[in-house]
């Protein structure tokens, strides 16, 4: 059986941020179940403990989509490196710490990016992205596309999609669920 796991950003992130309770009250109308956890370490999102907990306590497996929302889509690319899944979404991702002491202790920058075992390790790849992002560069994003041949939405207006502002519904990501899973 399909399932979902929302992982939020760092800073203090939270299984119920922004648009996630949307996400998953559309995806209960299907009988899809989602996962919402507070994730550890939420201020530093350190792989040490994100991964682990994805993949033993969330067990996200080979029938797992998961959406990562910033830090969340870096831990869902990373744990795609030597983990199968579903598919994964990835919104506002990066792939380099940016020059940010925060995102360089978090563990996710140490190794180079497997990007071909991150592509075999699941069968589709999602990824929205918007020019406008206060903290992701445009650039991070087109990298990740190139290099994940991802299905690529960027759009002009929509920041960072939660945390610089307040963003309720994620409409496209459903109807991007709602393809990908085969829902009506």
């Amino acid at each position: 059986m399909v399932n979902i796991i929302l992982i939020h950003g760092n800073g203090g992130g939270k299984g119920s941020d922004n648009w996630f309770p949307h996400i998953e009250k559309e995806m209960k109308k299907f009988g899809i179940p989602v996962i919402a956890r507070d994730f550890p370490d939420s201020i530093l999102a350190r792989s040490s403990y994100w991964i682990p907990f994805l993949k033993n306590e969330l067990k996200a497996d080979e029938n797992t989509v998961v959406i990562g929302h910033s830090s969340g889509a870096v831990c869902a690319m990373r744990f795609a490196e030597k983990n199968r899944l579903l598919g994964s979404i990835l919104v506002g991702a990066c792939h380099t710490d940016l020059g940010w002491e925060n995102e360089r202790i978090s563990g996710y920058y140490d190794t180079p990016w497997d990007w071909d075992a991150i592509k075999k390790n699941q069968k589709w790849i999602v990824e929205f992205a918007s020019e406008d992002d206060p903290w992701i560069p445009i650039e991070e994003a087109r990298h990740i596309h190139e290099k994940l041949q991802t299905e690529y939405y960027e759009f002009t207006d929509r920041g960072h999609f939660g945390g610089d502002r307040e963003v309720t519904e994620f409409e496209e990501c459903v109807a991007v669920l709602k393809e990908k899973l085969h829902l009506s």
